[in-house]
């Protein structure tokens, strides 16, 4: 049975999940009332910095849900995921529109990765 590792574990959630060799993070979102270009790079940046935390980075993506919570940003938010995913390396992805957490976030992001 392969044992699972919590990593910045809270009473609600843990940032980075481990089981095996896929990693699972909490939904990333950037700082409320900035655009959703830069809510999207705050986003990405944290994802950067969890996956590098075990050993993992965007090219070990397996798997991206994305909520926006208005589609008419999703072309100015794929502006920036489009730099930030290297060639050859797209995970499998969803992107929806949902209510988030508060009325001030525009995106948010789930992923699931690879251990290398």
């Amino acid at each position: 049975m392969s044992e699972i590792t919590r990593l910045h574990t809270g009473q609600r959630s843990s940032k980075i999940v481990m089981h095996g060799d896929t990693i699972y993070l909490t939904g990333q979102v950037g700082t409320a009332g900035e655009s959703i270009q830069q809510q999207t790079r705050e986003c990405l940046e944290k994802i950067d910095g969890l996956l590098a935390e075990v050993g993992s980075d965007n090219t070990r993506l397996l798997q991206v849900t994305i909520w926006l919570a208005d589609m008419q940003d999703f072309a100015a938010m794929n502006e920036v995921w489009n730099a930030w995913v290297p060639e050859g390396h797209s995970p499998a992805r969803a992107c929806g529109e949902s209510r988030l957490a508060r009325p001030e976030l525009l995106v948010e992001f789930i992923v699931t990765a690879a251990k290398p």
